[in-house]
């Protein structure tokens, strides 16, 4: 929200080598369901079905200097559908005063006002946004708040991090309303205090200012925003700290994630970070868009039957398995606004166009439309409607982080772009890493840094190996 808010086997682009399975047992696999801000429950398994999935879990070698790469396409693609998708965030809501929605013959049009009425400073007009080689991006809250977590694990070094940590971190690193620094939106705007934390992440940052710690941070008798989208714009990062093992990339995101969502918009967060983590073993043999159907119906595995997210996913896939035009994903997303927004159907109540349930579904539509093409989901994440930014960023990152630092450039056939970052945008206190160039950071010396953070992952949450040039870890085929 910019404005309110033995057989060698490449996988996933990564030299991966898979070396013969272990005799250990499969570690039990645990829930995804978050909720109630207990630590989630292990799913105990018979010593049978414990030997059957030994026989498919096997140890992979993942280069750690190709990961680095595919972390700066992380980063870049992350900043490019994330400052796309901020042109028309909140442009379409569903309201009669924001009806019709976009479709594609928009794309390249004049941008229209948001549902507060103003556009935005960094273009007119509804087309991907390029920082130029030249150019800093700026921080914006579906960056900034991973930065931090990157920061934290990095100076606690740790591999999980503590609610205290966590609390600590948020004080020293976001502002208080009191005390953020005067902002102008445009050239001629009136300066006004802004933070830059909208919805369930203000909320939670006023409850630890006042000593509360997460996740009763997000418990809904405090937090009245916990079922916003928040959850899941600050928390994809936690999926590629832990490549390949959703057990742990869930449990460490499990405190970052119910710092601002629970129940069905914690269990939408850790639907995202299931992606990102096993986005390291799709099979790269296969095109794009059998490996993001791959990741998306992986992840749809820990979603909890019966919950609205785990029928909104199967709805919209659904219906995009049935529409005979694979080009016409404005019928989908209509029908989302049918189904959910006006009818509220399968227990989803509609109350604001940030909650997390809405923004799920439609994130959806540019994933399965999109098929893998990074220019095409996130033209569509853009075009889609409600909080446009945060769907394109997180797809714009796992897509990113798939095709690495040079396919996004090639999809753009464009080498000309920035990948300097400027954290103090919208945060504060943070090392200024590049202090000879604009900006305070960028995304290799970034990326370098989620590498140590891999190691210390590897190693205490893993129990893998870590040399100089790898990773070498155990994957169960299995998960869930």
């Amino acid at each position: 929200m910019l404005y309110r808010r033995s057989t060698c086997i490449k996988v996933a682009l990564l030299p991966v080598v898979l070396l013969a399975a272990k005799p250990a047992l499969a570690k039990p696999m645990t829930s995804a369901l978050l909720d109630n801000g207990n630590a989630m429950s292990s799913l105990q398994t018979s010593d049978a079905e414990l030997q059957a999935r030994s026989k498919n879990t096997t140890s992979l070698r993942i280069s750690r200097s190709s990961y680095l790469h595919k972390l700066r396409g992380f980063w870049l693609g992350q900043n490019i559908a994330n400052w796309t998708g901020l042109i028309t965030e909140m442009d379409k809501v569903g309201t009669p005063q924001t009806l019709p929605f976009y479709t594609d013959d928009d794309w390249g049009s004049k941008d229209l006002p948001a549902m507060w009425g103003e556009g935005v400073p960094h273009s007119d007009r509804i087309d991907f946004y390029i920082e130029k080689v030249d150019g800093v991006w700026g921080a914006d809250d579906d960056t900034d708040i991973e930065y931090m977590y990157l920061h934290l694990h990095h100076l606690h070094q740790t591999s999980k991090l503590t609610p205290a940590q966590i609390q600590q971190g948020w004080l020293a690193h976001t502002y208080a309303d009191n005390e953020a620094p005067l902002f102008k939106k445009f050239v001629d705007s009136k300066p006004v205090r802004e933070n830059f934390l909208w919805e369930s992440n203000q909320t939670a940052r006023d409850l630890m200012a006042k000593g509360v710690l997460p996740p009763q941070t997000s418990e809904e008798s405090v937090n009245k925003k916990s079922m916003m989208i928040d959850a899941q714009l600050t928390t994809e990062i936690f999926g590629l700290l832990a490549p390949a093992n959703v057990d742990v990339a869930l449990d460490i995101a499990r405190l970052p994630i119910r710092v601002a969502g629970n129940n069905e918009a914690a269990e939408i967060a850790s639907f995202y970070v299931v992606m990102h983590s096993l986005a390291s073993v799709v099979d790269t043999k296969q095109p794009m868009s059998q490996q993001t159907m791959w990741l998306a119906n992986r992840a749809r595995e820990y979603l909890t039957d019966g919950s609205y997210p785990a029928a909104m996913y199967d709805f919209v896939l659904q219906h995009y398995l049935e529409n005979p035009d694979k080009s016409n994903w404005e019928a989908t997303r209509d029908a989302i606004y049918q189904r959910y927004q006006l009818e509220q159907r399968d227990g989803y109540q509609q109350q604001d166009p940030f909650a997390a349930g809405i923004n799920f579904a439609a994130s959806l539509v540019s994933w399965f439309y999109g098929q893998g093409d990074f220019k095409r989901t996130i033209q569509i994440g853009t075009l889609t409607g409600w909080d446009s930014d945060n769907p394109t960023a997180t797809w714009g990152g796992l897509l990113g982080f798939m095709l690495s630092v040079d396919g996004v450039k090639a999809a753009f056939a464009e080498d000309n772009m920035s990948e300097r970052y400027w954290i103090h945008r919208t945060r504060r206190n943070f090392v200024d890493y590049t202090k000879d160039e604009d900006g305070d950071d960028n995304f290799a010396l970034m990326s370098q840094r989620m590498l140590d953070v891999i190691d210390r992952v590897v190693k205490e949450q893993m129990q893998g190996h870590v040399d100089e040039s790898s990773w070498q870890i155990t994957w169960s085929k299995n998960q869930p």
